[in-house]
């Protein structure tokens, strides 16, 4: 039998090809053993976020059991402004990233429609009705997202059961430039935005954020300074999450009552 000699370029190669093979099969099994509790986390970190910009987090919150508490999570369909049956098929484990990726769940969004960047959604959304202990809604937590300087930004809006007033909003995702675009994430700036109107009076969004927008107790946020196109991204995310393709038709029924 000949000797195998492992300094030959063929045995260079097969060892190389071997030592590919047995990492390769190492990694795939690490990321299917940790994918739930990876998911777990993104999850967990979800949960947080929410309960955050509703105020009910704490330092020493149980998250996952404050959120069963208080927060009942509904699926939405835009284009109606009504909740998708729980025994639609759509409602189980939905992911909007996920969902706007399927062409039978999602849309295309016209450039002169898209006033947030974002080109395609899904065409429901999930909303997270706060509850008290009386089981009475004292607030609704909005998904939003949308196109800065150097990324997509997402966030989350807590708004009054009037479905005008914001209560508080938060950005938990986004890579726009520290110190500057990124301050989007920094609660200072944030809480600018508690007690402001969404709408004026006859129904159209009217939150604006730019130079000097204070001046306008009721809907003006101070822009960022030296970071206007993540302050336009903002508002972008503004004008088309609460205009009629985004909720504006949900937020029109709460405010009826239909709800």
């Amino acid at each position: 039998m000949a000797k195998f000699n492992k300094d030959s370029t063929f045995g260079t190669i097969l060892v190389v090809v071997l030592l590919s093979l047995v990492c390769s099969i190492i990694v795939a099994g690490s990321a299917v053993v940790l994918k739930p509790t990876q998911d777990e986390q993104k999850l967990l970190d979800k949960q947080k976020n929410i309960l955050s910009v509703a105020g009910l987090l704490e330092p020493n919150t149980d998250i996952k059991k404050v959120y069963a508490e208080r927060i009942e999570p509904r699926l939405v369909d835009l284009a109606t402004g009504d909740y998708v049956s729980e025994d639609n098929p759509v409602t189980k484990n939905f992911d909007a990233k996920s969902s706007a990726k399927d062409p039978a769940q999602s849309i295309t969004i016209p450039a002169n429609e898209d006033p947030a960047g974002i080109k395609v959604r899904s065409k429901y959304a999930e909303v997270y009705l706060v509850k008290d202990a009386n089981d009475q809604v004292t607030q609704i937590v909005l998904p939003m997202y949308g196109t800065g300087l150097w990324s997509v930004m997402y966030g989350f809006v807590a708004v009054e059961p009037d479905a005008n007033t914001i209560k508080g909003i938060t950005y938990y995702e986004q890579g726009e430039t520290a110190g500057l675009g990124g301050e989007i994430a920094n609660p200072v700036w944030q809480k600018n935005f508690v007690g402001k109107k969404l709408f004026n009076d006859q129904g159209q969004v009217a939150l604006h954020i730019g130079k000097g927008a204070s001046a306008d107790a009721a809907h003006g946020i101070d822009g960022l300074s030296g970071a206007t196109l993540t302050t336009n991204g903002v508002q972008g995310s503004f004008d088309y999450w609460f205009g009629k393709n985004g909720f504006g038709p949900y937020l029109a029924k709460v405010k009826a009552g239909a709800f």
